[in-house]
């Protein structure tokens, strides 16, 4: 099945230390990819991309991402995604425009969502999605 990478997965998957060479999220999102299950929307690219001051790393981030091409966003994602903030909101949980959007997509498409922000935790609760688990 394919995996919709959150931001926060590609950022501690990308950060680079010394101490973290057998880092979880990097070695399954590696698994991910190799297998190409891996995912990403415009969104969220734009997220990666906008953390980054230095030019060169920018434009070589640009060139890594473009291995993945953008899971296709339409109108019914978008209401899609308020009617589930809506719904979430009515239920006393908040979550941002993006992480609705992330959701939206992954259920018109089957996806599995792969995050570290516990919010989808409780968005799954009320919505259909599915989160992706390390093994």
């Amino acid at each position: 099945m394919q995996v919709l990478i959150d931001t926060c997965v590609w950022s501690q998957a990308l950060r680079r230390t010394k101490t973290d060479d057998n880092n979880k999220h990097r070695l399954e999102l590696r698994d991910i990819i190799s297998d190409n299950r891996a995912c990403i929307i415009g969104p969220i690219r734009q997220e990666i991309l906008s953390g980054v001051r230095d030019k060169q790393h920018f434009q070589s981030l640009c060139e890594h991402l473009s291995a993945f091409p953008d899971v296709l966003i339409k109108t019914i994602d978008y209401e899609s995604a308020a009617e589930f903030s809506n719904l979430l909101r009515s239920k006393g949980i908040q979550g941002s425009a993006i992480d609705f959007l992330i959701c939206a997509v992954a259920h018109r498409y089957s996806l599995l969502i792969y995050t570290l922000d516990n919010d989808f935790k409780h968005f799954s609760k009320y919505l259909p999605i599915k989160l992706y688990t390390v093994s």
